[in-house]
């Protein structure tokens, strides 16, 4: 995964194209790096998975 990827599933994301996106551990550094950089990034869940990987979904209401 590249930065450009990760951005445009976070766009497909918001947008509610796909319900959620699938993080596998080897990309989460990476993607970590793109999100945080985000205005919305308190909307994004990331629900952690055995294993590393981690599955993000959007909210309508910004986690406190």
């Amino acid at each position: 995964m590249d930065k450009e990827q990760a951005e445009r599933m976070l766009e497909s994301l918001q947008n509610r194209e796909v319900e959620e996106i699938f993080v596998a551990k080897q990309d989460f550094m990476i993607f970590r790096e793109v999100i945080v950089k985000r205005k919305d990034f308190k909307q994004f869940r990331g629900i952690a998975q055995r294993g590393g990987d981690v599955i993000y979904q959007y909210m309508d209401e910004p986690r406190s």
